[in-house]
């Protein structure tokens, strides 16, 4: 088991750094970041807009719809976890 406290050192830290021991490479394009920009604005803007038409037009009913909703959202994550390898 190993220990979760144990920390590098910077000077640790500044070789590996120079050595390019890191497993991760720079592979997200420019097209890549607008793209996850604008999906994590449009993303947000929805649950945004919810939130503002159930407080305007909605009753005690919005807690049910959102619990269907749940449902509706579960099974899509279960649909998409059949495609996984």
């Amino acid at each position: 088991m190993s220990n979760i406290w144990v920390k590098k050192s910077v000077t640790q830290i500044l070789r590996e750094h120079q050595e390019n021991e890191s497993p991760l490479k720079k592979t997200l394009t420019r097209r890549n970041l607008v793209l996850l920009g604008i999906g994590g604005i449009i993303g947000a803007g929805i649950f945004v807009l919810t939130g503002q038409a159930a407080a305007s037009y909605a009753g005690p009913g919005v807690a049910i719809s959102f619990l269907l909703a749940s449902f509706a959202c579960a099974f899509a994550g279960l649909c998409y976890a059949e495609l996984l390898p």
